[in-house]
């Protein structure tokens, strides 16, 4: 059942000061946004990704997202949250998913695991949400801050987003309170409770907070940046030349006389990518996660391995700083390419091309590439990780 994702990005973040909304302040050479939109994109539960951006924003939205799959047209937001949600769901109309989840743009840090469980959470609720329980004391108070009142914090939670919804149900519940004039919801799950409908909780990532001030912003920038633990893996890999009429590589389908053979897609370029990312986790190798012997992996294509190990290092607390791959082949010419390789990359990591590298060389015609029998390609992956893994 299709599952779309979407990202409300229409605010103008003013208190986070700067000349940009907070959703496009950079963060270790990324913008917010684009770092909110990798953990979906791409993401084998999401099928579709809707962007809700401020008109003035045009130019700033096509940056952060340069390269991203799954990507529908941004349409504007309204003047509050809950108009933005409802144009943003009205553009998913003709798509109709069976469920959406609904996120904040200015929360970069959502784990697949969260996602997941959002999206788990669509086979048996029509709405639910991730929460934290409530570990501080909350009090009531009056317009003169004085206190009226203890609730009893097991009762309470902290909500969270991505918010999980049946599409046909949460659409239903948005036009009928724009036409009772209802503008004032600060989140779904309050549009839903106020249509009648029973939402329902998962378990949310303490790790996974909304950037509102710039306070937030200068410590999510600390965060990364104050990651201790600094690797470099390694990655080979190699395929035969067989019959075809393209060849895969970094990504991109590059028209020769020739296919590679390989249980996947034979990207020997993308494979070498993603052996080095696991070899700097010390967590095995391609084959050990993605095994020729299962069917499932029949013709997949390799995007979906790099962006598995991206999302180890990222589960991990880490980050990948630079990627470096070099293909060695007589044929077909990389040159030409090489940008475009360079690119999709981009696309498929999340990182500025200027933190990816491809190259290419040649073996003066000596061994099986110089006979023009295959490809082969070596990579190197830089990741920093936090203070425990390093211990």
């Amino acid at each position: 059942m299709a599952c779309a994702v979407l990202i409300v990005a229409a605010g103008r973040g003013t208190r986070a000061g700067g000349a940009l909304p907070k959703q496009y302040h950079t963060l270790a050479g990324e913008t917010v946004l684009r770092r909110t939109l990798r953990a979906f994109s791409p993401h084998p539960a999401i099928d579709a990704i809707q962007v809700v951006i401020h008109p003035d924003d045009a130019d700033h939205y096509a940056a952060s997202t340069d390269g991203l799959a799954q990507m529908r047209p941004p349409v504007p937001g309204g003047a509050t949250r809950q108009q933005s949600v409802l144009a943003g769901l009205e553009a998913l109309a003709a798509f109709n998913p069976h469920g959406v989840l609904v996120h904040d743009g200015a929360r970069p840090f959502t784990s697949a695991a969260v996602i997941a469980r959002a999206v788990a959470a669509l086979e048996t609720h029509a709405a639910a949400i991730p929460v934290l329980a409530v570990t501080d004391t909350i009090k009531q108070v009056d317009a003169a801050g004085g206190v009226t009142g203890t609730p009893d914090r097991a009762t309470l939670r902290v909500v969270q987003t991505p918010q999980a919804f049946r599409f046909a149900d949460l659409i239903a519940a948005h036009r009928a309170a724009a036409a009772a004039g209802r503008t004032d919801f600060t989140d779904d799950a309050a549009v839903m409770e106020w249509a009648g409908h029973r939402v329902s909780t998962f378990e949310g990532d303490a790790g996974n907070v909304k950037l509102t001030s710039a306070e937030d912003l200068a410590r999510a920038a600390r965060a990364l940046a104050d990651l201790p633990d600094v690797r470099t893996g390694t990655g080979f890999d190699v395929h035969a030349f067989g019959p075809g009429d393209h060849v895969m590589l970094g990504g991109l389908a590059i028209p020769f006389e020739k296919g590679l053979d390989g249980h996947s897609d034979a990207d020997v370029g993308l494979h070498a990518l993603t052996d080095a990312v696991l070899g700097a986790l010390a967590d095995g190798d391609i084959g050990a996660h993605f095994p020729p012997s299962d069917p499932q992996w029949k013709g997949a294509t390799s995007d979906r391995f790099l962006a598995f190990a991206l999302e180890r290092v990222k589960a991990r607390g880490g980050i990948v700083t630079h990627l470096d791959l070099t293909l060695i082949c007589e044929a077909p010419k990389v040159g030409p390419h090489r940008d475009a390789i360079r690119a999709a990359i981009a696309g498929i990591t999340g990182l500025p091309v200027g933190r990816i590298s491809v190259k290419a060389t040649t073996t003066e015609k000596l061994g099986f590439a110089g006979r023009r029998e295959g490809i082969a390609a070596m990579a190197s992956a830089t990741i920093r990780l936090p203070l425990e893994d390093a211990l």
